[in-house]
């Protein structure tokens, strides 16, 4: 489903990511972890195409889409949901839930969105700036699968969460991947939501990955070490 080969990205002469591999089977969630600086949301703005990769490829169902602009990876089957949300705040919740649709050329909110995040049902017609974080959340995930993706990336999607929206978010995610077969790819800093979401969990260093293991086998230890200030 999502492949990527030698990707390497700079920021001018100075190279962030080295010769990232990483395969993804259709419907499985795979966890990107290490600390801040690491280049996890580099990794990320890489495949959506808002930071243009040096060399390698970004294989989506076998076609590479590395040369392509962020609007073409959409329509390929990426959605991207970034840090910090980046939703709309003077637009109500369904009129950013619709911008997330223009690719599909639909113009109604499918049921199923609003099935997934009752509150947004709720709140359809109130501004997404006046939402709580946690509803933003939900919100910017919401707008992501209005595109009808095949692939959904997720920067660091527990950041200002309070810990029971989080375990609510991380089943929200189990039941997208059930309903929609949707492969999911989450970069993350809290273990614990690692180990409670993701199938596999890979960790990056310095630009590279240096560790990937299947959550089964997973030495929680080895994890927590490589995410410690």
């Amino acid at each position: 489903m999502f492949k990527l080969h030698n990707l390497n990205v700079a920021y001018g002469q100075s190279q962030v990511l080295h010769g990232i591999d990483l395969s993804v089977a259709p419907g499985e969630i795979v966890a990107v972890v290490g600390r801040n600086g690491m280049g996890k949301s580099t990794l990320m703005k890489s495949l959506i195409g808002v930071i243009p990769s040096r060399s390698g490829e970004i294989v989506v169902e076998g076609a590479d889409v590395s040369g392509l602009p962020s609007h073409l990876r959409v329509k390929r089957g990426l959605a991207y949901v970034p840090q910090g949300r980046q939703i709309f705040g003077t637009m109500t919740v369904e009129e950013n839930i619709q911008t997330g649709l223009v690719v599909t050329g639909k113009s109604e909110v499918p049921d199923e969105i609003y099935s997934l995040f009752p509150i947004l049902w709720d709140f359809k017609k109130r501004r997404g700036g006046n939402l709580s974080g946690g509803q933003q959340q939900q919100l910017a995930i919401a707008r992501a699968l209005a595109s009808d993706p095949k692939i959904l990336l997720l920067d660091e999607p527990t950041e200002g969460i309070q810990p029971s929206i989080i375990k609510e978010l991380g089943v929200v995610l189990k039941q997208i991947r059930q309903l929609r077969n949707l492969t999911i790819v989450v970069c993350e800093q809290v273990l614990s939501f690692v180990l409670d979401v993701a199938d596999s969990i890979v960790v990056m260093e310095n630009g590279r990955i240096v560790h990937t293991d299947r959550r089964e086998r997973v030495d929680e230890a080895a994890i927590a070490r490589y995410l410690a200030v």
